[in-house]
């Protein structure tokens, strides 16, 4: 299935779970198309359909002129319009109106909201920060090709009934006609959490013959949906990794993609490049982005996913060196390799020491 639109949300999946490719079009074209029904037409030559009389119907014929445009704008978009409602902001919305509004400097979060939670990136923080450590005996979570995207990190489209979101929201007694969007939920880290990597297009190598977010949990080989996953290694204390491609994290600059790869307690991200946005957003959620040696993949090494991954990484680091990773595989050779430190930055450095930017200001607000 394929969908025309004008807006930028081109995305797999993201406005219907069945469209697999998008046209980014005028809004005049998305009518049109919406017309003929279907995008295998040429819509300069052949007919959109037929009129009253039985007559074809081409897009020149329903084209507007320009000063049918013109005109159109200048009877609506009037000075007055924006008069009025500037005037009425706050007084057009009862519903807004109504809520409750507190004097207390702090949020007082419901617990039985399924929209907004108090977030866990603060749960025990300490009051100096870290430093920085060796990473050891990671597991691989994802094995990812080129170009995933922020949406495939951290979907804003629909909530799946079946998906480790969805059953939150139904053992919260959410009925699935409520869901709404991850992106109407991104105030509750607890469905952002299970829906990182849980874009229905997502394809993780370490699932084969599966598509959306699942992986395979090695202590028992077993085939599960990756929030799932993530949550049985949190509780052994093993920490992981995320093996990518090319241009990981391009798309639109979503926090939550890292936020959400935080909270999975993913350590390190080792992709053959980066979207600048999202690797900066890694390190300012304190998740270290190291990049394969030019002309080297996990491919080309021969890292399936199975492997214990280690990082030997201290406080002598500094951006852009190199550290050595080694992988350790389950008959037990290593295949050892240079990677380099993403800190493009002294103040990264800082974040990451700190745990994330959030834990830093926080830290730094506590000193005052």
């Amino acid at each position: 299935m394929t969908s025309v639109l004008s807006g930028n949300r081109n995305f797999e999946g993201r406005i219907h779970p069945l469209v697999k490719a998008n046209y980014l079009a005028s809004p005049q074209l998305v009518v049109a198309y919406a017309l003929a029904g279907t995008v295998d037409i040429d819509l300069q030559n052949e007919p959109i359909g037929k009129g009253n009389d039985g007559e074809d119907v081409y897009l020149k014929d329903i084209w507007p002129s320009i000063k049918e445009v013109s005109d159109t704008v200048d009877s609506v978009v009037t000075p007055e319009l924006f008069i009025e409602e500037y005037n009425n902001v706050y007084n057009n919305n009862e519903l807004w109106n109504e809520i409750d509004v507190t004097d207390q400097p702090l949020y007082d979060f419901d617990p039985n909201s399924t929209y907004i939670q108090n977030p866990s990136f603060f749960q025990g923080l300490s009051k100096e920060p870290g430093t920085i450590v060796p990473l050891n005996g990671l597991r691989v979570m994802g094995k990812f090709g080129d170009s995933v995207t922020t949406d495939h990190i951290s979907p804003a489209g629909a909530i799946g009934k079946d998906t480790p979101a969805g059953k939150y929201l139904q053992d919260h007694q959410v009925p699935i006609r409520e869901f709404n969007s991850y992106g109407s939920r991104r105030g509750n880290h607890e469905v952002m959490v299970r829906g990182t990597f849980a874009n229905i297009r997502i394809k993780n190598q370490l699932a084969p013959g599966t598509e959306g977010g699942f992986t395979t949990y090695w202590p028992t080989n077993e085939v599960m949906p990756i929030f799932d996953a993530a949550m049985k290694y949190k509780e052994d204390g093993t920490g992981l990794v995320v093996l990518a491609g090319n241009d990981y994290g391009m798309g639109s600059s979503r926090d939550w993609a890292a936020k959400g790869t935080n909270l999975l307690g993913v350590k390190t991200v080792i992709a053959q490049s980066y979207e600048r946005i999202h690797r900066s957003n890694l390190v300012m959620m304190g998740v270290l982005p190291l990049e394969f040696t030019k002309g080297e993949s996990a491919d080309s090494l021969g890292l399936d996913g199975t492997e214990e991954i280690s990082v030997n990484i201290d406080e002598n680091v500094q951006p852009h060196d190199y550290v050595k990773v080694t992988a350790k595989k389950q008959d037990g050779d290593l295949v050892e390799f240079d990677a380099m430190v993403r800190f493009d930055s002294l103040v990264e450095m800082d974040y990451y020491r700190h745990g994330g930017i959030l834990q830093m200001v926080l830290r730094n607000k506590l000193a005052q």
